[in-house]
């Protein structure tokens, strides 16, 4: 990729088209805004960030590490069909990517050029509606993140409102209505050139196979503007939410709402079902919607106990040791090096994100268990040499001979003494294989 500074790029569309609002605090939505999205700095930022995000190339095949090149030859003429109306988006590439409970969701992944103006589009938008977002909205926003979320859940949790409403909205973003969502944006956008390229890539359609789709509602995930959108929209929810004084947090399509008793829970529950349906034409999934003990739901992946610490859902227990078990898998042949580096990809990850868990035991526990797994997938792979691999690892003559010749199965045996002394934390440390628990002063 070009590593020369973003200046270098000169992102202007010539004499002082992009560039005519210097002083633009004062009326930050009137008319002039789309000269604000297209000037110089708010483009080299959207430049900077799509080559951040990196991501797949989207209709035209187009990857991301081409688009400087590209925008350098072709940035004049694109600004100008943007400015006078011509500009057209492509189709988004749909694509099907596996849900953690089995289903599926769709993800629309725009081209790398159309990513480039919407996130030049968002980052401006942003800047207007954010400050009007409630403080209990937390997805999607700058300095806000989904452990604010659950913190303040906790908060409020531990302030007696112990029953929640878990709103499950169906298909969010393939159900979005329109005209809802532009009659929402016309309320802060008076540049009705800004509107209108909006009202384009929400109408832009997506590529199945080769099969052209329009998209007569939704807004695709996978689109940079698509998060911002959706807090537009779902901002309704929240006011609403506020004027009936709840206490309640949402990060982007989910949303728990927390009350003082189950009859309270249940009323919440069916008011807030009727209010998306006729005011934000959105469905409520009844299946995976209730009213119920905050202990007995889950939140963002995370649950809280009958002693309203947070603790890391069932379900997302469950999709760890999947994950682990597929990786540690003993047909995939691969040699103990490659497995840890794909190991250590995984459960950095996967700490940043649920080490918010109160319950350090468990992470020791997991550690333990981790690591087990990986005795069980070398003494696999030791096959007829598991004796001498011991013998060469340290374990005395006996040990070696007993564990070699035992009955039991690998799972068995990698919890034995042999294999502990063979393959101690210490030889997978030296791997590079992270701890999920680390005692803490």
């Amino acid at each position: 990729m070009d590593n020369k500074p973003a200046e270098q790029l000169r992102l202007t569309c010539g004499g002082d088209n992009c560039n005519t609002l210097a002083n633009h605090s004062e009326h930050p939505v009137a008319e002039g805004l789309l000269e604000r999205i297209l000037s110089s700095e708010n483009l080299r930022a959207a430049l900077k960030q799509v080559e951040r995000n990196k991501g797949s190339a989207g209709v035209d095949g187009m990857l991301v590490t081409k688009l400087r090149e590209h925008l350098k030859k072709h940035w004049q003429k694109l600004c100008a069909s943007i400015l006078d109306g011509t500009y057209r988006p492509s189709p988004a590439l749909r694509i099907e990517i596996p849900k953690p409970n089995g289903g599926k969701r769709f993800l629309g992944i725009p081209t790398v050029v159309d990513r480039f103006i919407q996130q030049a589009i968002m980052q401006v938008l942003q800047t207007i509606w954010d400050p009007t977002f409630s403080a209990f909205s937390y997805g999607f926003r700058p300095g806000r993140s989904a452990h604010q979320a659950i913190y303040q859940a906790q908060k409020f949790i531990r302030q007696g409102y112990c029953w929640g409403v878990d709103l499950d909205i169906e298909k969010f973003f393939d159900n979005v209505n329109h005209d809802l969502l532009m009659r929402r944006l016309r309320e802060k956008i008076s540049d009705r050139r800004v509107l209108r390229l909006i009202n384009l890539y929400l109408r832009s359609g997506v590529i199945v196979g080769d099969v052209y789709h329009e998209t007569p509602e939704g807004t695709p995930q996978g689109s940079p503007l698509s998060p911002l959108l959706a807090n537009v929209l779902l901002d309704s929810l929240d006011k609403e939410l506020e004027r009936r004084g709840h206490r309640f947090v949402r990060y982007a399509d989910d949303c728990n709402v927390y009350l003082r008793s189950r009859r309270s829970a249940e009323r919440v529950l069916s008011s807030l079902s009727r209010f998306l349906l006729i005011k934000l034409k959105l469905k409520v999934n009844r299946k995976k919607s209730a009213a119920g003990r905050v202990w007995e739901r889950q939140y963002l992946g995370f649950s809280f106990s009958t002693t309203l610490r947070i603790r890391i859902s069932e379900k997302s227990l469950k999709r760890f040791k999947a994950h682990i078990r597929e990786l540690t898998r003993r047909t995939r042949g691969r040699n103990i090096q490659k497995i840890i580096e794909e190991l250590r990809k995984y459960l950095n990850g996967w700490k940043a994100y649920y080490g918010l868990s109160q319950y350090r035991s468990l992470f020791k526990e997991l550690d333990s268990w981790i690591r087990r797994k990986l005795r069980c997938y070398l003494w696999k792979q030791w096959g007829r040499c598991g004796y001498r691999e011991l013998r060469r690892r340290g374990v005395s003559r006996d040990l070696a001979w007993n564990t070699a010749k035992s009955a039991h199965g690998p799972w068995r045996l990698s919890h034995s003494p042999a294999l502990a002394i063979a393959l101690p934390g210490k030889y997978f440390d030296a791997l590079g294989l992270p701890r999920l628990y680390v005692r803490t002063t």
